[in-house]
């Protein structure tokens, strides 16, 4: 794979991962327009240990960027490790995060292993960007726009939690799918985005392991460049993504990715259902 290649899909990746409008479905959408030629890159070798690369870039950015708020579950971890005990809002938000991650690493796994032909599909990616896009859409206008994360209960966690599950089906959105049911559940929109931030952490980083022990069983040194300038460039793509989307909902609707993901589906289903796209 070459540095262009690398860094386009860095950039994607850092810019994609956090905004509700899909990183894996805009990956395999950048491979496939990068690519010449049908089945011509293997997307479930080199190019996959590249898109776990990226994601490490974007793990990174997360936790610098909401540091404050991990310091004090890191603390509070400590305190139920000491106590055995719950208390605060802190401690509740780390064990939700942790909880709500286990549905979508445990499914998440299970594709791993399959490697199914459906989760590299372009029409799959077309259907659920125009689908969720939608959802979204819905959820944004319906939500009370009233409750923030001190008031989540097991309930939304796990509603939340289970709602991530749907993030393994390229083109849904990972942030866009766990803001999705965290609008229907009451939280405004700045909340729900922080909480999806949060939750990220986990699931990317099963994700960057499993990339990392795969590398490791078959390392190729020429290949530790382009990992290296994935991560730097991933980390300060999706750093600039974070700060957009929290400025950005803190005064405007999730609209403008609503009819981008809309516009983005129809586009794309209708050059692939034309034979303009293979």
């Amino acid at each position: 794979m070459s540095i262009f290649h690398i860094v386009i899909l860095a950039i994607v990746q850092g810019i994609t991962e956090f905004l509700p409008i899909s990183s894996s479905g805009h990956l395999i959408l950048t491979h496939a327009l990068l690519t010449p030629g049908t089945g011509s890159q293997n997307f479930f070798g080199a190019t996959l240990t590249m898109d776990i690369a990226v994601h490490i870039g974007s793990l990174i950015a997360v936790l610098i960027y909401f540091r404050k708020d991990i310091f004090a579950m890191m603390k509070a971890g400590i305190n139920i490790l000491k106590t055995g005990t719950i208390t605060g809002p802190e401690s509740r938000m780390l064990v939700f995060i942790v909880a709500g991650s286990i549905p979508v690493m445990a499914l998440g796994l299970v594709i791993h292993l399959t490697e199914p032909a459906w989760a590299r599909s372009l029409q799959v990616i077309g259907w659920t960007m125009l689908g969720f896009g939608i959802l979204l859409g819905v959820a944004d206008k319906i939500g009370t726009k009233e409750r923030t994360t001190d008031d989540m209960t097991w309930r939304d966690a796990a509603i939340i939690g289970f709602a991530q599950m749907l993030a393994l089906i390229p083109g849904t959105s990972r942030s866009g799918i766990t803001m999705t049911a965290a609008r229907f559940l009451g939280f405004n929109r700045v909340e729900a985005a922080r909480y999806s931030f949060l939750l990220s952490i986990v699931a990317i980083s099963a994700a960057g392991m499993v990339g990392l022990l795969d590398f490791m069983k078959d390392p190729q040194s020429d290949m530790i460049t382009g990992l290296i300038v994935g991560i730097i460039v991933s980390f300060l793509a999706a750093i600039g993504a974070i700060h957009f989307l929290m400025t950005w909902l803190g005064r405007a609707s999730f609209s403008l990715f609503v009819w981008y993901r809309v516009a983005l589906g129809l586009v794309l289903l209708a050059l692939l259902y034309t034979g303009h796209l293979a």
